[in-house]
């Protein structure tokens, strides 16, 4: 899923990128941007908008997580001119309220803030990109909701499914040195997983299959923004191939063909989020496609931005062809 975290020397967890920062309150937004607050349920988001008067049909940007933050979408802020693109920390992390209650962590909440947020910015008509736990959010807004002027979806190495989520963890786990499985087979069965041979053993996976170049790309934007790991331990669990949370039964793989709207789905070639696995969400929606991104892992979007961006835009571009 999508949340990555850093540790020491790194620590990545399932769906997008947390950075352990302290938070420093909205960052100064650049020119041609603008941020603010939205209302929902229990506190507010934060939201940016890029290139607000471009002519396309605004993109909305879903993090991964749960308990990621947005952050490092700003990658694309100079890759994606041709339409408002918006990116907003769900309730509880980056910058956006943290509130004391912890009764909103389940997907229906997060779901909700789509249309919270279409509504204040008067977005009639969206294209929404999920990464990772983010696609889970937008798959299931398309699913459940009216879901009025969605005009596409697209999911970077998306949660549509637990079970096969952990099927495809066991898989690369496998790839791994045999003492590197040893270790994680011996905290996994224990429950041991604060064990710093653990944590070290982890980091080997997470280099591989998360963040595939090495060491990460800085993400300026990420400065002093901070994650919720609670989050992210309540609503998965405590590493990438072992969930014990909220979502431990979430599989929406029964009703993928009820997406009526146009997908493509992004996977790294070295992706947590297997190409494979990909391929075989795809035929199972009316119409998807899967751009796989070489020499890139989990977080492709960071590994390989500018061909991540070149993905989104071609395939927006089939969609609206009369934009530039």
């Amino acid at each position: 899923m999508t949340m990555f975290l850093q540790r020491t020397p790194v620590y990545f967890t399932l769906l997008l990128v947390v950075v352990l920062a302290p938070s420093c309150g909205a960052p100064v937004p650049a020119p041609d941007s603008r941020s603010g607050y939205v209302d929902v349920e229990h506190g507010r988001i934060f939201y940016e908008m890029h290139h607000a008067e471009a002519p396309g049909t605004p993109l909305v940007m879903i993090h991964g997580g749960p308990g990621s933050t947005s952050c490092y979408f700003g990658l694309l802020d100079e890759l994606i001119t041709d339409r408002p693109v918006i990116r907003y920390d769900q309730l509880g992390t980056g910058l956006s309220d943290r509130p004391a209650t912890t009764s909103y962590w389940h997907l229906e909440h997060f779901v909700s803030e789509i249309d919270a947020l279409r509504d204040a910015l008067d977005l009639d008509e969206v294209h929404l990109l999920g990464s990772s736990w983010g696609g889970a959010v937008a798959a299931e807004y398309a699913l459940t909701t009216p879901a009025l002027g969605l005009k596409s979806l697209i999911l970077a190495g998306p949660l549509l499914s637990t079970p096969r989520w952990l099927e495809d963890a066991t898989s690369l786990i496998g790839e791994l040195p045999e003492d590197l499985q040893a270790v994680i087979r011996k905290h996994e069965a224990a429950g041991t997983f604060d064990n710093p041979e653990y944590l070290a053993a982890t980091d080997s996976f997470y280099a591989r299959f998360l963040y595939h170049q090495q060491p990460p790309r800085d993400v300026p934007e990420c400065d002093g923004v901070s994650g919720n790991t609670d989050m992210y331990e309540a609503m998965w669990g405590p590493s990438e191939f072992t969930a014990t949370g909220t979502l431990l039964d979430y599989d929406r793989t029964g009703v993928l063909d009820d997406i009526r709207v146009p997908t493509l789905l992004i996977a790294g070639e070295f992706d947590e989020a297997r190409p494979e696995t990909m391929h075989e969400f795809a035929a199972l929606i009316p119409d998807a496609r899967v751009e796989v991104l070489d020499d890139a892992g989990h977080v492709s979007m960071v590994d390989q931005p500018i061909a991540f961006a070149h993905a989104v835009t071609r395939f927006l571009a089939r969609i609206e062809p009369q934009q530039p």
